[in-house]
């Protein structure tokens, strides 16, 4: 059996750990530069549909009908951690999903202790670190999703949902819609409306070979999973396939310069992100794009991509084909509102096809890269952005963005832990 771990509205109870005047109150979380809503408590989904403007809600705001906070990465990720840790400190094998979701595999508790484990964990996280989670219970990963939607919603679960038997995995499936089914993206769904499939039930009521047909190998094996049969890959390959790092500009950007050092950020952030996978990239591009809401402006929208010769993870030659890039993408006299780089076409990082022209001083400058790039990922892990590029900017990375909701740092620094009176 599987137990599906996941925190109730992680970023806003990531807010409510350390503000507990939040409990009960409507509350959202912005995206970058306090752009759009990104996460909503409970009280705050019938009045605020994700996705929507900032400005569109400062009425509520300013009433007090609504609290709203800008995102706050550095905290949610650190709660993150401790969540995981309790997580891993059970001795279950543990496999991270998501920021705010993993699954333990159940299978070394006799059946009658797991459910009882489970609720224990519940009571343990939230006393531990202030953040509420629901588990839900099932033989495989997806039935474990159905089972947690049950038991966020309903109360009488205490967080924790069982589906161990034909009889509970059939109910289930029929209070569950299709397009809430893990696996049936959205444009399955209304396909599999307009075919007279509306729940999960009806889903796996219909022949393999339909759903072959239909949805090809990915459906049969979400159907396969709702029958209890186990179909997704135990041992997933978490690397990446596409790594993309871009912001929303609090200000409308010309200068190239400027923008040229935000391209440098974006790049490298990416290529941290693929030494952490130890991954390599062979394709880098570069977007920059003008505000698609300022119809009374110019529009212009490139993508340009840099291939490189050779595989690559570290900061230098991944900023380089950057700025490649973006030097072929800009052109003046447009206002840019965001700007982003992409990896593509990645690699482990420890399978490495050299070019076939590659001369020795080029292999030593790439050891050489590889080195210095290790060293920045080693003490930018304590200071971030402590070692950089001359091309980049100096500062955190998060510097220029707008968030003038955000809550301080309660748990990872020091001049902003909590004061009790």
């Amino acid at each position: 059996m599987y137990a599906l771990v996941d925190c109730n509205n992680f970023f806003v109870s990531c807010e409510r750990a350390f503000q507990p005047w939040l409990e009960k109150r409507p509350v959202v979380v912005l995206s970058n530069n306090d752009g759009c809503v990104v996460a909503r408590s409970n009280e705050s989904k019938p009045l605020v549909p994700m996705g929507t403007p900032f400005f569109k809600l400062k009425g509520l705001v300013d009433s007090g009908k609504i609290e709203v906070r800008s995102s706050n990465y550095t905290l949610y990720g650190d709660l993150s951690r401790r969540v995981m840790n309790i997580l891993a400190s059970t001795g279950l094998p543990l496999e991270k999903y998501s920021i705010d979701e993993a699954y333990l595999d159940l299978e070394g508790l006799p059946a009658e202790q797991q459910r009882p484990f489970c609720l224990a964990l519940v009571r343990k996280i939230r006393k531990w670190t202030g953040i509420p989670v629901s588990i839900g219970i099932a033989p495989t990963k997806t039935l474990g999703k159905v089972a947690n939607h049950f038991a966020k919603r309903y109360p009488g679960y205490k967080g924790v949902c069982v589906i161990d038997s034909d009889e509970k995995r059939e109910k289930a499936l029929s209070l569950t819609t299709i397009d809430d089914v893990w696996g049936i993206g959205w444009r399955s769904a209304p396909k599999l409306m307009s075919l007279g499939v509306h729940t999960a039930l009806d889903f796996v009521q219909r022949p393999e070979s339909w759903v072959q047909k239909h949805m090809g190998i990915v459906g049969v094996r979400t159907w396969r999973e709702l029958q209890g049969e186990r179909a997704v890959a135990e041992d997933r390959d978490e690397r990446r396939q596409s790594i993309c790092t871009s912001r929303s500009f609090a200000e409308l950007v010309q200068d190239s310069a400027e923008l040229s050092l935000r391209v440098s950020d974006f790049a490298g952030i990416c290529a941290e992100k693929l030494r952490h996978d130890r991954s390599r990239c062979r394709s880098v591009g570069v977007f920059i794009h003008t505000s698609r809401f300022r119809k009374d402006l110019p529009q212009y929208y490139p993508f340009v991509q840099v291939r490189l010769d050779t595989p690559s993870n570290d900061t230098e030659t991944i900023v380089g084909a950057a700025l490649k890039a973006f030097r072929r993408a800009y052109k003046p006299g447009y206002l840019y509102k965001r700007a982003g780089v992409t990896v593509d076409d990645i690699t482990a990082s420890d399978y490495l096809e050299a070019s076939l022209f590659e001369t020795p001083s080029e292999a030593l400058r790439r050891e050489k890269n590889d080195t210095v790039s290790a060293l920045m990922d080693h003490f930018n892990s304590a200071h971030n952005n402590l070692l950089r590029l001359a091309s980049q900017r100096s500062g955190h990375y998060a510097e220029g963005i707008r968030r003038e909701h955000c809550s301080p740092l309660f748990s990872t620094e020091w001049s902003d832990i909590l004061e009790i009176k």
